[in-house]
């Protein structure tokens, strides 16, 4: 098991930058593939990215693609999401979670470890 705790979320005007960071603590944390998911207002949360043990591997959800970058740190124990060019529909609380599966997955099924959230604002 690994305890997860995001920061860096707040309020950013349309087309401003945000970075999300994830500190993990526990188990290895370069034996989980990490993960950042979101949910909007009356919406079911939603794959946002993800990023194998290694660093190597990562996938994303089409409306992120080019403008978020994951990317982890296996000293630090940190997973970090940067969110350039933000937009109103960028608007969630943003979740941490970490995977024992191998590759970056995508499911929320394949994710067994969860963060208490971080929310992001985007105003137009």
């Amino acid at each position: 098991q690994v305890q997860l705790l995001e920061s860096g979320g707040g309020l950013v005007q349309t087309g401003g930058s945000l970075q999300l960071s994830c500190a993990a603590s526990g188990r290895a944390f370069s034996s989980y593939a990490m993960g950042w998911f979101r949910q909007a207002p009356g919406k079911a949360r939603e794959f946002v990215a993800a990023i194998s043990r290694s660093g190597e591997g990562t996938n994303y959800r089409d409306s992120v693609k080019g403008r978020f970058t994951i990317s982890r740190d296996n000293v630090k124990n940190t997973v970090i999401l940067q969110m350039n060019i933000l937009k109103p529909e960028d608007t969630a609380v943003y979740y941490c979670a970490a995977s024992g599966f191998g590759g970056s997955p995508v499911f929320q099924s394949l994710y067994g470890d969860w963060g208490q959230g971080t929310q992001v604002t985007v105003s137009s």
